[in-house]
């Protein structure tokens, strides 16, 4: 069985380690796992490994957050992957800092890469790991608070956060977004 694991970020140094990028964290951290390493793709830096029998092919959208329904379209239909067996990780505002939740579908929440991959495959029907990083920001200051650089204080609670995520994404390969949801997230 194929699945799709999508982490949202955008491409380039100085969006690394940025709150926006949580995505790209939470699918390095499960690559280094299963001993995967991402060669860059169409429009995606992409890996594949085995875990449990499956096969997960890991894509890091290239085209930029507001484009990342191109990478996930393009990648489900070349590896004819079901849209059930696709899992979005995004960071989230509405949640504090390092509270996950998994969900089966849902509204994109303002968030434009939910946005995009919502217009692209022409549905919410997918399941997605929201990843939060709180909202401590000034009005009008969101854009730089996404794209900022963790804290001291943020990144002791995100990285071991970052290996419960990817507990969370391998759960939903073997036992389904139902039971993932179930067990996680009341943690």
């Amino acid at each position: 069985m194929k699945y799709l694991i999508c982490g949202l970020g955008n491409n380039g140094d100085e969006y690394a380690n940025t709150r926006h990028n949580i995505g790209f964290l939470v699918l390095d951290a499960l690559a280094k796992e299963l001993n995967a390493k991402f060669e860059t793709g169409r429009h995606a830096y992409i890996t594949e490994a085995k875990f449990k029998g499956r096969t997960l092919i890991m894509i890091k959208p290239t085209t930029y957050m507001n484009l990342s329904g191109k990478a996930v379209k393009y990648w489900l239909d070349k590896e004819n992957i079901p849209r059930e067996n696709l899992l979005v990780v995004v960071d989230d505002l509405a949640l504090d800092t390092g509270v996950l939740r998994t969900k089966k579908s849902g509204s994109d929440g303002g968030h434009n890469g939910l946005i995009h991959i919502t217009e692209t495959l022409l549905t919410k029907d997918f399941a997605r790991l929201r990843f939060g990083i709180g909202n401590d920001f000034s009005k009008g200051h969101q854009v730089n608070y996404v794209l900022g650089k963790w804290t001291k204080k943020e990144e002791d609670i995100i990285i071991p956060k970052i290996e419960m995520a990817v507990e969370v994404v391998k759960n939903f390969t073997t036992i389904g977004i139902e039971r993932t949801m179930n067990f996680f997230n009341n943690k």
